[in-house]
């Protein structure tokens, strides 16, 4: 759907009005129109009350411009009026289009796939070589940088622990010169009160 220019109806006027009697009182109605009758007597008129609004359809675009010209920003019954062309927007195609064949699918999902349709297959993992290959030979105790720091960055360092799978964490002197596995406290659960859950 293109959307075109907008072009003016030298036709018809919009009249803007703050005052609310011309909507409800019909007297005020009927000296308003006399206003533009003086330029056309076929000249017909449409009240937007909520917008406070009219539309002023002449049936001459001479005597729509000349009404224009003279009643512009001029006073009616102690408040401003003012009036515009009215303007037509014109849009490419009267109908809406309807959404892309291919793209059906994705807006309502029907049973089953359309035909041709095929599953998007999972990219494949990034792996850094590079890294797994530093970290292989590296021994215990050892470490490897693998950003350096700057002024506002800390750098990241990998340390490797000590390899202590010959000792069980339940023996407790050192075996070969190699330090017992440290000995995992359980923390205790807090005792039970029932004024608490009351």
């Amino acid at each position: 759907m293109h959307l075109k220019t907008m072009k003016c109806n030298p036709f018809c006027l919009i009249a803007s009005l703050e005052d609310l009697d011309i909507f409800n009182r019909p007297e005020q109605r009927a000296s308003f129109e006399d206003l533009f009758r003086a330029f056309d007597r076929n000249v017909t008129f449409q009240f937007f009350k909520s917008f406070r609004r009219v539309r002023i359809n002449f049936t001459n675009a001479l005597a729509a411009a000349e009404a224009r010209a003279k009643l512009h920003k001029s006073d009616f019954n102690g408040r401003e009026v003012r009036l515009y062309f009215a303007q037509s927007v014109h849009i490419g195609s009267p109908h809406l289009e309807p959404p892309k064949p291919d793209k059906q699918f994705l807006l309502s999902p029907p049973t089953s796939p359309p035909v041709g349709w095929e599953q998007s297959k999972d990219a494949t993992p990034v792996i850094n070589y590079d890294l797994l290959c530093a970290i292989a030979r590296l021994g215990p105790g050892e470490k490897y940088e693998l950003q350096p720091g700057t002024p506002t960055t800390p750098s990241v360092v990998i340390h490797v622990c000590e390899n202590n799978q010959e000792s069980s964490g339940n023996e407790e002197e050192m075996d070969g010169g190699t330090s017992p596995r440290p000995k995992i406290v359980q923390t205790r659960r807090p005792e039970y009160s029932p004024s608490v859950m009351q």
